[in-house]
């Protein structure tokens, strides 16, 4: 425990001086840092350069740039967290590029051989010593095999495990920090958070993780094209190189060439939105990186993505909450809009229904009262977040990439096609999906899964109630000659035979009553 808040310590230094130099040392202040600590952790910094940006969110994306992978992604992380940082750092923080220079292709070439146990050229026709892209965890490499194929090999960077690993431990270490010292911060739970962060970096760092998670969305679209993902080969993966189709089409972000060729950008759009909502709630599995340099579009306006580093999942409940949220706001019933907060859990329950109800009003009428093109889902969400406060909200994790990859999908929606109404796209498909999954149907269904999730477990129960009987058996309380259990059974038996009745009679009938109940 010594031996690590002195590495961490050490490691606070460092960053403190970095902050210092790039503007943003206001930040130790607000973290509570004391002045002499500041002084100390600060000395031989020196000052910003002249030409510091003198916004603090634009600081700490220069300075993150300069600490390295780990403290970009995790500044990529905290955008989505305006309850933290703040509206305005957050949306600087969303700006963080997420590209280092490259490592060599005979190191990439090192690490593949490593991996496959065979010489690159054993393994492709062709490989392209220098990278198409290169990030902050891996890079990329095109690749051709003898039958003509073309492939994209993504090769992790070395070391890069022990890194982020090292780091990692630094941001948990001032996140138990910040929570022990700092009581009101557990509301915004930052042990929470990193945790979250290291689970989601951990599977980026294990191709074979991204390479399931490609497939999975894969087969969630099989027969439609709207969203496309490049077919993963196998042979060619392991847990530092990853191996798939290379895919054709125009980046999504270069509009002048799909202006040129001719795509529908309006269609472009509207595939892109409808596919992140089939993810989202059909689905509930999702990606959660949607940014312009992971989209492209192919000669039928239709989405491809690559990337599937990082990735969202929501249970069932969670979705049904979130939409019926949604279509809550939507008609304008802010007393339902809040009492779905209530039933979800994301408010404690000594807070006012009515006042959370008008806090919804309050940020929603804004929004809605605007023309159909410029309604922002986004927007609301973000909005949603602001209010936590005031109502002893805490953190929802699990809604956290669902709101960054909204307001990532709906920017690039809006840039593709500015006069294109979102919510009416978004409407068309929750108006399909709420009735099919919030309906009596819908309900009935759900209760006959959960009752015989229920009688899946029988048997065991029944063995627990037979040991129970058993135990009571020779107190005289299971008489073979008494009421209706046969003289041909002993004891033992007589005890499991009435506990399996009276459990499955007592299923049996949960099941009649909640169906009756859910349909009528």
């Amino acid at each position: 425990m010594v031996t690590r808040s002195i590495r961490n310590f050490s490691r606070a230094i460092t960053i403190a001086r970095t902050l210092t130099r790039h503007g943003a040392g206001d930040v130790l202040v607000q973290m509570g840092v004391p002045k002499p600590v500041r002084a100390i952790m600060t000395v031989g910094a020196g000052g910003p350069p002249k030409d510091a940006p003198d916004r603090l969110g634009l600081q700490l994306s220069a300075a993150a740039q300069e600490l390295g992978p780990s403290f970009i992604k995790f500044g990529q992380s905290l955008s989505t967290r305006p309850d933290v940082v703040g509206k305005e750092i957050a949306a600087d923080l969303a700006n963080l590029r997420d590209r280092l220079e490259p490592f060599s292709g005979a190191t990439a070439r090192q690490i593949i051989g490593e991996q496959l146990d065979r010489d690159v050229d054993e393994v492709f026709a062709n490989f392209d010593d220098k990278p198409v892209a290169a990030a902050s965890i891996a890079q990329v490499h095109f690749a051709e095999l003898a039958d003509g194929s073309h492939l994209a090999v993504k090769v992790l960077r070395p070391g890069i495990e022990e890194r982020f690993a090292r780091d990692i431990d630094f941001f948990m270490w001032g996140a138990e920090l910040m929570e022990s010292l700092y009581p009101p911060m557990r509301r915004l739970a930052p042990v929470q958070v990193v945790e979250t962060f290291r689970k989601s970096t951990a599977t980026e760092m294990d191709l074979r993780l991204e390479a399931a998670a490609a497939s999975e969305l894969a087969e969630n679209f099989e027969g439609d094209d709207t969203f496309q993902v490049p077919e993963v080969d196998w042979s060619r993966t392991q847990r530092r190189v990853l191996t798939t189709d290379r895919i054709g089409g125009i980046p999504i972000a270069d509009q002048g060439a799909l202006t040129s060729a001719g795509r529908n950008l309006e269609k472009v759009a509207r595939n892109l939105i409808l596919g992140f909502l089939k993810q989202a709630f059909r689905d509930g599995f999702f990606h959660a990186d949607l940014h312009q340099g992971n989209l492209f579009v192919d000669d039928h306006d239709n989405i491809i993505a690559v990337d599937f580093g990082i990735m969202g999942r929501l249970d069932r409940r969670t979705r049904l909450y979130v939409a019926e949220m949604l279509l809550a706001f939507l008609v304008g019933d802010y007393r339902r809009a809040a009492e779905v907060h209530f039933e979800a859990g994301y408010v404690p329950r000594d807070q006012s229904v009515d006042s959370f109800a008008q806090a919804c009003r309050s940020i929603a009428e804004p929004i809605f009262d605007r023309p159909p093109a410029e309604v922002s889902m986004a927007k609301l969400f973000v909005q949603l977040f602001s209010i936590t406060e005031s109502f002893n909200m805490r953190t929802q994790p699990q809604l956290l990439l669902l709101q960054k990859t909204m307001v990532v999908v709906e920017g690039t929606c809006r840039e593709l096609a500015p006069d294109a109404d979102l919510w009416a796209i978004a409407r068309e498909f929750l108006d399909e999906w709420v009735p099919e999954n919030l309906g009596p149907m819908a309900k009935a269904k759900e209760a006959i899964t959960e009752v015989a999730d229920a009688a899946r477990k029988l048997p065991g129960l029944v063995d627990k109630a037979e040991l129970a009987a058993l135990a009571l058996a020779p107190k005289g309380l299971f008489p073979e000659n008494e009421g209706d259990v046969p003289q041909v059974f002993g004891p033992r038996e007589s005890a499991r035979r009435m506990s399996t009745n009276k459990i499955l009679y007592g299923v049996i009938a949960v099941l009649v009553i909640v169906v009756v109940i859910q349909l009528f």
